[in-house]
């Protein structure tokens, strides 16, 4: 068994009327099975309301499932007896970095989790040295937080989750509300934190640039899952992603439509030096004639 395993897994949102009665069940899961390694960097991908927010919240015990089990080291996440060691065990990494910064101060922040967690006061102050390094943000660690860009935010908060000494770290969709740059810092932090750390990492994201280094890719649709494999495995199958409403890489779009005007290039191109590196020999060979 991985780090995190779903059985059968079924999530529905019930609404009520104001007396208490069923109106609407809207099934967000349906029946997945997944088995997540640990030390691997996992992307998940869907459309909204693919189920993919709602498959993260599982993880950490945010919601319960309505049916099936999903484990974490172990542990179900409907054992209330489990609970608070899930949530150390798998951190959470919201979209907006402001709704999970509640420090005036960045070192006073990230130390805020480990305090709850009744750690010593000497070990909470090696923790958050560590995370701010980690991250890269121990310049930063007496500034306030409101004079902080959004992907440095983002960071702490990232540091604030690392504190907690999580074996694995969910983000769900960190960088929706970050600029390119923002952006760039947060996802390079998250692969040294795998990489370095070998930190479980479940990144849910709509940027497919930001999946083309991970270890997995999943994809799913309507609460299921629809696609699993390697990035190149996944981004070699364009027609497929597009019916389920979703783009690729630009570069990976490019050698999608040369190879279907005719040009001889392999399926799942992920980069443009790897794009260059097959075209040069093409016109070469085209300006030799």
């Amino acid at each position: 068994m991985g780090i995190i395993r779903a059985s059968r897994l079924i999530y529905d949102y019930i609404r009520r009327d104001e007396d208490d009665h069923v109106e609407e069940v809207s099934r967000a899961i349906d029946g997945l099975d997944l088995d997540i390694k640990a030390g691997d960097f996992v992307a998940i991908l869907g459309h909204n309301g693919s189920g993919k927010s709602t498959f993260a919240k599982q993880i950490n015990g945010i919601l319960l499932p309505t049916e099936g089990t999903v484990w974490i080291s172990g542990m179900k996440t409907t054992d209330e007896s489990h609970i608070w060691d899930i949530r150390k065990t798998a951190g959470m990494v919201f979209q907006n970095p402001d709704n999970q910064i509640i420090g005036n101060i960045v070192e006073e922040d990230v130390g805020f989790g480990p305090e709850n967690l009744g750690v010593p006061t000497d070990e909470i102050w090696q923790r958050v040295d560590e995370s701010l390094e980690a991250v890269g943000m121990t310049a930063y660690r007496m500034k306030s937080p409101n004079k902080l860009s959004g992907g440095q935010k983002q960071r702490v908060a990232i540091a604030g989750v690392m504190a907690m000494r999580p074996q694995c770290i969910i983000l769900d969709e960190p960088t929706a509300m970050l600029d390119p740059n923002g952006r760039r810092e947060v996802i390079r932090t998250v692969h040294e934190l795998n990489q370095k750390e070998g930190i479980t990492v479940l990144l849910i994201t709509h940027y497919m640039e930001e999946v083309i280094e991970a270890d997995r890719v999943i994809v799913m649709d309507d609460g299921r899952l629809v696609m699993d494999g390697t990035p190149r495995e996944i981004f070699s199958r364009v027609k497929e992603l597009k019916s389920y409403r979703l783009d690729v890489p630009q570069v990976t779009e490019l050698a999608y439509e040369l190879k279907q005007a005719g040009v001889d290039l392999p399926e799942g191109i992920l980069t443009i030096e790897e794009l260059t590196e097959h075209l040069l020999p093409i016109f070469r060979k085209a300006n030799a004639l």
